[in-house]
């Protein structure tokens, strides 16, 4: 048994102290396990396992991070002896203290030049591609390195030449869409390229120009007839001269082949008017085959597919001649051509020949007109595009933006008519925010591409080269324009989480558009994109160290000791 050791005895009137055995002590305090711990005890049980838990929940990467960093202290404390490393350091911090300021110099001015190129070259990446070089290798290459890419979600798709069809139609929101305005690739196109010596059109735009027209001007009985097997062989071509080649022996085979006019029309004329002639010739050949396939079209699939392929054939050359008929200033009677071809065909809407009326009525100035396609095209159900939301913008700014200034609006606030322009130029700069720099000439325009991407840049390229004369021609619409556009973006901060009118803008328009422009353009992106951190640090880093290279030029022998001070803290 305990017993406490014989000790003074307490003074008189206080109470002897109670010694407890260790048992007792241990039972109550938690010492032995079975009773409750102590708060202190208890916490840090609580702390440890929160540790645990946040560990095991880590990043991949930060797990790596902490797997890297205990290798290395590892390393020191196993192989310090062998290697010696604390005498090592100090011959390092000898050799750092005889240096000369010429040796302090050359090393500051050599960083100073690595880190600029390297800065140079992040910015030319970012600027071209969209993202920081550095980056992407790391997430690349480093992030499997370290266990990270079976948590790492998948990499967008990117449009490219050599995609399928069936990998472009996972990703709706971005479709490409054929430009309703297109240009002629001979009298317009070429032209640019013989005059500049630039190419206007991509490998991606025309790869999909030739799918198109196979599409359009190909079916299953071409092989019953040579001159369209020639044909067909002819739209697979990748060599201009080689189709024009192939198209004039289809017209050897038969002189009634209106594809091979469509082509002559579309590539060797050099001029609106020789692509008239052509299209002429493809019109009274194409309604003669039409005619015929209607007849017989109920016979077979076959024959089905045919009068398919011909009304293709037949609406194409229509509309394209209505396009020359209004570039040689014949408008009306572009006007007219146009809306005979919506009547005759109703069911091909989705070829926006809607698009290019309001185009010509715009140019004949016959706003009610304009207002009555808007009426019709301009429904909840139907899809937008950039021509339709500002042209009825347009439309809604002609009522007030004569008599529009800011100072006074400001006084007196805006009247209704004036808050509906608004409301109406912030709906279509939801819808594109890429076209006022076009319509405000902020930014340089190109030609259009021959295809768009609804709510991109090519679309706002597209408009504002054939929208902008109407855009002038009204006195004030860009001084409304340029006063109320900004205030969009205002009411959605977060244009790609939820949008205002429309859907979240698209994320995918960026890479989209930059296959569908040339190369020669900067092309616009909305959201603009922060710049990526390694931009920062590199032009950091290449500002410390030049700045460390002047002071070193200049005080070479404060910046010795400077050195040496560091070297022996270190």
């Amino acid at each position: 048994r305990w017993r406490s050791p014989p000790g003074p005895a307490p003074p008189p009137g206080v109470p002897p102290l109670s010694r407890r055995p260790p048992a007792a002590a241990m039972a109550d305090g938690g010492g032995g396990g079975r009773g409750p711990p102590c708060p202190g005890a208890a916490a840090a049980l609580r702390r440890w396992e929160q540790l645990r838990r946040r560990a095991a929940a880590a990043a991949p990467w930060a797990r790596g991070l902490l797997a890297v960093v205990a290798g290395l202290g590892l390393f020191y404390v196993v192989l310090r002896v062998p290697l010696r490393l604390r005498d090592s350091l100090a011959a390092v911090t000898v050799f750092l203290s005889t240096l000369t300021p010429k040796f302090y110099f050359a090393l500051t001015v050599t960083s100073s030049f690595i880190s600029g190129l390297i800065f140079v070259f992040e910015w030319w990446h970012f600027r071209k591609y969209g993202t920081s070089f550095i980056e992407q290798v790391s997430v690349s290459h480093l992030r499997p390195l370290i266990g990270g890419a079976e948590n790492s979600p998948p990499a967008p798709a990117a449009f490219s030449a050599g995609e399928n069809e069936t990998s472009r139609q996972n990703m709706p929101e971005c479709k490409v869409w054929r430009n309703p305005l297109n240009l002629f690739r001979g009298a317009e196109y070429s032209r640019y390229m013989w005059v500049t010596g630039k190419e206007p059109l991509t490998y991606y735009d025309m790869n999909l120009s030739a799918q198109d027209h196979q599409n359009f001007f190909t079916c299953d009985t071409d092989a019953l007839r040579p001159s369209d097997t020639v044909m067909q062989k002819a739209w697979r071509e990748r060599n201009p001269q080689a189709r024009i080649k192939a198209a004039y022996q289809a017209l050897e085979l038969n002189n009634d082949c209106a594809t091979a006019y469509v082509l002559l029309a579309e590539e060797e004329a050099t001029t609106i008017v020789d692509a008239e002639k052509y299209f002429k010739q493809a019109l009274k050949a194409g309604e003669m085959i039409y005619r015929k396939s209607q007849n017989c079209h109920s016979q077979s699939p076959q024959h089905e597919a045919q009068l398919r392929r011909d009304t293709n054939v037949l609406v194409y050359v229509k509309r394209r001649l209505a396009m020359c008929a209004r570039k040689l200033g014949r408008i009306r009677e572009a006007v007219k051509m146009m809306r005979d071809l919506m009547k005759e065909f109703p069911l091909l809407s989705m070829l926006n020949i809607h698009e290019n009326l309001l185009e010509a009525l715009l140019e004949l100035q016959a706003y009610a007109d304009v207002q009555a396609v808007l009426a019709k095209y301009d429904d909840i159900s139907l899809p937008k595009s950039a021509a339709i939301c500002y042209t009825a913008a347009l439309l809604k700014a002609r009522a007030v933006s004569e008599r529009f200034s800011p100072e006074t609006a400001s006084k007196r606030g805006l009247s209704t008519a004036e808050i509906n322009a608004v409301e109406a130029i912030h709906r279509a700069v939801e819808f594109n925010p890429h076209v006022p720099k076009y319509l405000l000439e902020m930014k340089s325009l190109v030609l259009p591409p021959e295809h768009i991407l609804k709510r991109g840049d090519s679309e706002a390229v597209a408009y504002a080269f054939f929208h902008l004369q109407h855009w002038k021609r009204i006195e004030g619409a860009l001084n409304l324009l340029h006063c109320t556009w900004e205030g969009t973006f205002r009411m959605i901060p977060y244009p790609l989480e939820k949008g205002h009118l429309f859907y979240p803008y698209p994320s995918c328009t960026e890479t989209a558009d930059r296959e569908l422009l040339p190369t020669f353009h900067e092309v616009s992106v909305y959201p603009q994109k922060e710049l990526p951190f390694f931009i920062h640090f590199t032009a950091g880093l290449c500002s410390f160290s030049a700045m460390l290279a002047l002071l070193t030029h200049q005080f070479p022998e404060l910046m010795v000791i400077f050195a040496k001070a560091v070297s022996i803290v270190s």
